[in-house]
C-alpha cells in the first residue's frame, strides 16, 4: 500500500514540475506540437499519479486490502507513466518520431491497469 502512494505522490509532483517546466523553460524552446505532446504527457502522468494514490488507499486493510488485482493495477499504471509519458517527454525534446511507436504501449498499460481495478472492485463487492 505505501509504495503506489509514494509512486503517486512523486509522480504527482514531477507532473507539476515538469508542467511548469514546460510552460515556462520550453515554452519559447519547442514548436507549439511538441509543447503540445509535452502537455499530453504531463495530463497522462497527473491522471495516473492519482489513480496511484487511489489504488494505494484502496489497498487499506479496512477497504479493498491488498488484493492481487490492485497490485496489477498499480503496477500497471506505474509502468504506463513511465513508457507512455516517457516517450512523449522524449519525443518532445528530441524530436525522433519514431518513439511515437512506442507511446501506445503505455496507453495500453495504462488501459489494462483500469481493468485491474474495475476487476478488484466487482471481486470486493461480490
Amino acid at each position: 500500500m505505501p509504495f503506489f502512494i509514494i509512486a503517486g505522490a512523486v509522480n504527482a509532483a514531477i507532473a507539476v514540475a515538469f508542467g511548469a517546466f514546460g510552460a515556462h523553460a520550453l515554452k519559447e524552446k519547442l514548436s507549439e506540437h511538441y509543447l503540445a505532446v509535452w502537455e499530453t504527457a504531463v495530463q497522462y502522468q497527473m491522471f495516473h499519479a492519482i489513480g496511484l494514490l487511489a489504488i494505494g488507499i484502496l489497498m487499506s486493510s479496512s477497504l479493498f486490502g491488498a488484493t492481487t488485482q490492485l497490485t496489477w493495477a498499480g503496477y500497471l499504471l506505474l509502468a504506463g507513466i513511465i513508457i507512455f509519458s516517457g516517450s512523449l517527454y522524449v519525443l518532445s525534446l528530441s524530436g525522433i518520431g519514431i518513439l511515437g511507436a512506442i507511446t501506445p504501449i503505455g496507453g495500453v498499460a495504462f488501459i489494462a491497469g483500469w481493468i485491474m481495478l474495475i476487476i478488484a472492485a466487482v471481486k470486493y463487492t461480490s
